[in-house]
């Protein structure tokens, strides 16, 4: 080995998952090389994608496969990304139509070379979505539209999906060195703000451990989000995709990632995932399932 070559962390045993060689999964690549779509699961090398893609679950990446910003911890490629396919809309609606899947997850990258940030694709998506496979219910996981009009943000609500997340993904403190292009607060507000225009609507958001947050920070981001009246809250573990990407400075324990999750629910979040491989759109459906189970027993009360 080169001894300029960066050496990264062992995985402990708790994060090690087999790799995917499923009919299951080999059909559902097939599908989206098919419908010319993108997935975050490949373009941000998920850990779990073997075991969605064998149940033929995944996460539609729209408006390309390049992202205009450079975060530290993500795996998509950055550059000056292609023109909005035209045809993307239809194309996954169809492919949530072969996959019959009950529950879908859009998600993008940046595209702040648009005047919108590509809220209308969205918008598409979502219509598409609702025309061809209507018994799909619809989760979107969107770029914060930071510096775009504030109507980006209030067209994708009026399309109504089901479930708005967007990821505040670090404590504040980090920002600067691992989500550079990105403000907490301009997150933080995106999220209340689709609570307020639509309080139907669930939102969600996700963190990423093991950056070097500190505990008592990762309290307060829970705090924040409550205040913002977001009603599901992720929590898993940073692994770092290349040596180029900020370093894993902790694996956090499944005892420890429990314990966050004890401490969320106390805090009055509707639903909570907090484990090492708990991603944003990780049992999505089953969660969707729960979430709405739980808001319909807050309302019985």
């Amino acid at each position: 080995m080169n001894e300029m070559t960066p050496i990264r962390a062992r995985k402990p045993d708790w994060l090690r998952v087999k790799a995917p060689t499923s009919v299951g999964f080999a059909e559902t690549r097939k599908l989206m090389r098919r419908l010319n779509l993108n997935t975050v699961c490949e373009e941000a090398a998920c850990p779990n994608i073997g075991e969605c893609w064998t149940q033929k679950h995944a996460t539609v990446m729209i408006l390309g496969d390049t992202c205009t910003r450079a975060c530290a911890f993500c795996n998509v490629k950055t550059g000056m990304p292609r023109p909005v396919d035209p045809l993307e809309p239809e194309h996954v609606a169809v492919a949530a139509g072969e996959l019959g899947l009950e529950h879908i997850v859009i998600t993008s990258v940046d595209r702040d070379d648009l005047p919108d940030g590509g809220a209308q694709q969205f918008v598409k998506v979502i219509e598409a979505l609702r025309k061809n496979a209507p018994q799909t219910t619809i989760e979107i996981l969107t770029p914060d539209f930071r510096n775009k009009a504030d109507h980006a943000m209030e067209a994708i609500v009026e399309a109504r999906p089901d479930v708005f997340n967007h990821n505040l993904e670090t404590v504040p403190r980090l920002y600067p060195t691992i989500r550079p292009g990105a403000r907490y607060y301009h997150s933080l507000r995106l999220l209340e703000r689709v609570k307020q225009r639509d309080p139907s609507i669930f939102t969600k958001s996700g963190m990423m451990m093991g950056l070097g947050e500190g505990r008592l920070e990762v309290h307060q981001v829970m705090d924040d989000m409550r205040s913002a009246g977001i009603d599901f809250l992720t929590l898993g573990q940073y692994l770092q995709p290349t040596p180029r990407h900020a370093k894993v400075v902790d694996f956090v324990t499944p005892k420890q990632f429990a314990s966050y999750g004890d401490i969320a629910r106390a805090k009055g979040f509707l639903l909570v995932s907090s484990t090492p491989l708990t991603r944003s759109s990780y049992h999505a459906g089953e969660d969707f399932a729960r979430l709405r189970a739980a808001r319909e027993k807050q309302l019985a009360r």
